[in-house]
Order: structure tokens, then C-alpha cells, then sequence
């Protein structure tokens, strides 16, 4: 089984802006490709993951640069994004919608392309999918947990988070940096998460993560014609920084490690519950 699915190939890459950089998280792949399709007329509409009252992650749709820009960055929390495809057609009048999600979402929109019952006059104007690496996520219960009893910041004063070198980290507004063990984190997880095989996003346009490239970038999966149609533009446009994947370190050994280490782990989550009846979470 390839850990990484199918894809035409991979880069290490970074947004040339240092506005997106700065306001996005590692390279801002996901924020600088969504800003040239709107300046290009690639997209007109986009689906974020804005930033909602005490922290938590609201589905949006974004037609502006700067509503993609104030919504930059990871929220580590379950954000609904298939919830405003329809507002996006309906309500913004968007033709060439771009989507980003997590593996599990992305698997969703897919299936919604192929069978679009109660997505009527939705299919046809999605014009890019984006994919995040994701290893599992929090439902903002436990994401709440994680920061106010763990780490000691109120939600209200969270700046940004980030998981790395083993951690996950919460920067407030007023320049405190917490930290709590990953591996203490996994009480909180989603449960649906557990039984996940994807950690890549395989069945994106371009998925996109921090691991396997060097701080401040992030490792590209090129993986469809259109996906690399997409690609193309920005490199042509100079909105991306690009090395090859090859030439970075960690490099892909370590994507592939998480990515199988998922497939393995969850696997046997999956064969367990059916041995014993269970039914998986959703």
C-alpha cells in the first residue's frame, strides 16, 4: 500500500509573500494559492476556516484577500467547511470555488462530486481541492481542554497553535508560549480519527503539511491534471518559493513513517472493532 496514494510528485515550497508567511502557518502554501486564484480569476470564492469567538473554527466563505488572510493559519479543531459549499454557489454566486479540508473532508467532497444528492448545481463549480496533512484532530471540547487546563490560556487569549518537535504549542495575545506533550493530547482526540487510513490527504488536487520540510516550509503533493494545472500558475506567477523535496530534511522518509504509522495503528482499530461488533465512529 503507497502511504502517500497517487500523485505526479512532490515539492518542498513556501509563499514568496512575507505578509502570507507571517500570517499563515509553515510555508502559507494553502493561503497564497487561495489568494492567487482570486487575483488571477482562477477562483472567485473560497471555503476557510475563519476564527470565531473564543477561538474556535467557523466554516466561511471567502471572496477577499483579506478574508483570507484573517482566517490564516490552523486551528487544530473540526471546522464544518462542507456546510457553505451551497451558500458559496447559491448565496455568493461563486463558479469556481476552491475547497481545503482534511483528509476525512476531502474523501467527502469527493464523494459529493460523484454522487451530488442535495448538491445540485454544486459539482461543476469546484475548481480546486486542497488537502491537509492531518494525523487526527480535537473536537473543541477537547481542544479547549488542551489549552485552558493543560496549558493555563484562556480561549479567548489564543493567538495561534501549532504541533511540533513532539508538542503542541499555544501562543497567547500577550506573548505566552505553552506547551503539553503530544502524547498527552490523545485523550482529546476525535474518536473518528482512530479509525482514519489517511494521513495525506491523497484524494486532494494538492494536499500540503509542515513534515518532511524544514521550518517555515511545507512539503506538496501534486497529485491530479488539474492539481498540477494549478501548481503551474503559481510557479509561473512567482508566488511560491520551490526546492526539491530531495534536497530538504527531514525530507519524505519522515511524511511516510506518520503516513504508514497511521495506515498500521488505524488499521488494526478497524479490524478490532469489526472482530468484536463494534460499529466505527463517525
Amino acid at each position: 500500500m503507497d502511504p502517500f496514494g497517487s500523485y505526479k510528485f512532490a515539492i518542498s515550497a513556501r509563499a514568496t509573500d512575507k505578509q502570507i508567511r507571517k500570517k499563515s502557518q509553515d510555508g502559507g502554501i494553502v493561503s497564497a494559492a487561495y489568494i492567487h486564484g482570486l487575483e488571477s480569476g482562477l477562483l472567485d470564492g473560497v471555503i476557510v476556516a475563519d476564527k470565531g469567538e473564543d477561538f474556535c473554527a467557523v466554516p466561511k466563505v471567502a471572496t477577499t484577500v483579506d478574508e483570507v488572510l484573517s482566517a490564516a493559519g490552523t486551528k487544530y479543531t473540526t471546522s464544518p467547511n462542507l456546510s457553505v459549499l451551497k451558500n458559496a454557489v447559491r448565496e455568493y454566486g461563486c463558479d469556481k470555488v476552491g475547497f481545503v479540508g482534511t483528509p476525512c473532508q476531502v474523501q467527502s467532497i469527493r464523494k459529493m462530486l460523484k454522487y451530488p444528492v442535495g448538491y445540485r448545481h454544486v459539482p461543476d463549480k469546484i475548481a480546486l481541492v486542497m488537502g491537509i496533512f492531518c494525523m487526527e484532530n480535537f473536537p473543541y471540547n477537547g481542544l479547549k481542554t488542551i489549552v485552558e487546563e493543560h496549558c493555563g490560556i484562556k480561549m479567548e487569549d489564543v493567538a495561534k497553535t501549532d504541533i511540533g518537535k513532539g508538542k503542541f504549542w499555544v501562543y497567547s495575545k500577550w506573548g505566552d508560549v505553552k506547551t503539553i506533550k503530544l502524547k498527552d493530547t490523545h485523550p482529546y482526540e476525535q474518536q473518528s480519527c482512530h479509525v482514519c487510513m489517511d494521513y495525506t490527504a491523497e484524494l486532494a488536487d494538492i494536499s500540503t503539511g509542515s513534515v518532511g520540510s524544514p521550518d517555515g516550509w511545507s512539503t506538496i503533493f501534486i497529485r491530479t491534471a488539474n492539481g498540477e494545472a494549478y501548481y503551474k500558475a503559481m510557479e509561473d506567477a512567482g508566488v511560491i518559493e520551490i526546492k526539491n523535496i530531495d534536497d530538504v530534511k527531514p525530507g519524505l522518509g519522515l511524511v511516510e513513517k506518520l503516513a504508514n504509522s497511521k495506515k498500521d495503528n488505524n488499521g488494526k482499530e478497524r479490524a478490532h472493532r469489526k472482530e468484536i461488533g463494534l460499529p466505527l465512529p463517525y
